[in-house]
C-alpha cells in the first residue's frame, strides 16, 4: 500500500479545469516528481493534497485512511507538510525561533516553554538543513536561506510526507545545487512529491516522475522512461533533452 494515493481527483474553477481525473501515488520514502508547462495544475493539486483546495470529486488516502474531507490542520498533524513557492514564516523572528513555532504548533507545548523548545529542537532542524544564521530575524535572511528554513520548519513538524511546491524557484546556482543536494540528503528518510521547473534536477532527484498536462498526468516512470517518452517531449521537454 502506497503512503499517499490520489484517486481521481478533479477540480475546477467555473469553467476552468485545473485537475481531470488526476490518479497517483507516493511511496513511503520516495520522491516522486510532478512536472509540467505553467498552468498545468501542479499547484493546485499540491494544495488538494494539503487541503487548502477541496475536491470536487475523487479522493485522496494517506497512510490507507481517506483525508480528503479533512482540514489543513488534521491533514498536517498526520504528517502532510507543504512547503511554498514562496516561502511561509514569521520574518520579525529568527530562524531559531519559527522552528520553535513549527514545533511548538506540533506538540502543542505551552508558551513557557517556548526557550526550552528553541535550544533543544530549533538547532538540531536548522542544523539538519545547513542553516547557521539562526539569530538574526529571518527577514535578513537570503531568499535560499528562506527556502532552507521553511524546510527546516516543515521538518520540526514530524512529516512523513513533504510536498515541495519549486523549492529552486529564484535560486542562484550555488543556492540550486546545494537545495539539491539537501533534498537528495532527505532521500529515504521522508516520503516527498517534488514539483520543479528544473527538470535536471529533477531527473537527478526522482525516484519517479510524472507529467501534467493540462490538468491531465500524460505519463509517469523513471527519469530515462520519461526523457523518452515522445509525448511528453513533444508537450514539455523539447527537443534539449
Amino acid at each position: 500500500m502506497a503512503l499517499l494515493e490520489v484517486s481521481a481527483a478533479r477540480k475546477s474553477f467555473g469553467a476552468l479545469v485545473v485537475t481531470d481525473g488526476v490518479s497517483l501515488t507516493v511511496e513511503e520514502g520516495e520522491v516522486h516528481a510532478l512536472i509540467g508547462p505553467n498552468g498545468a495544475g501542479k499547484s493546485c493539486l499540491i494544495g488538494e493534497i494539503s487541503g487548502e483546495l477541496p475536491l470536487d470529486a475523487g479522493e485522496i488516502r494517506f497512510g490507507g485512511e481517506r483525508i480528503d474531507a479533512l482540514p489543513v490542520h488534521r491533514r498536517a498533524a498526520a504528517g502532510v507538510k507543504r512547503a511554498y513557492q514562496v516561502p511561509q514564516f514569521f520574518p520579525s523572528l529568527s530562524a531559531a525561533g519559527n522552528v520553535a513555532v513549527a514545533e511548538i504548533a506540533r506538540t502543542r507545548t505551552a508558551w513557557q516553554f517556548w526557550r526550552r523548545a528553541s535550544t533543544d529542537t530549533a538547532q538540531k532542524f536548522l542544523a539538519s538543513v545547513n542553516l547557521q544564521s539562526s539569530e538574526r530575524r529571518s527577514a535578513q535572511l537570503s531568499h535560499g536561506e528562506k527556502r532552507q528554513l521553511e524546510l527546516a520548519m516543515a521538518l520540526a513538524g514530524e512529516p512523513r510526507l513533504l510536498l515541495l511546491d519549486e523549492p529552486l524557484a529564484g535560486l542562484g546556482s550555488g543556492e540550486s545545487a546545494r537545495m539539491v543536494e539537501l533534498i537528495a540528503s532527505l532521500k529515504g528518510r521522508y516520503a516527498m512529491l517534488l514539483v520543479e521547473h528544473d527538470v535536471e534536477a529533477v531527473f537527478a532527484l526522482a525516484d519517479r516522475i510524472s507529467v501534467l498536462v493540462a490538468g491531465r498526468i500524460i505519463a509517469s516512470g523513471s527519469s530515462a522512461e520519461i526523457r523518452s517518452n515522445p509525448d511528453v517531449r513533444a508537450a514539455y521537454l523539447g527537443s534539449r533533452h
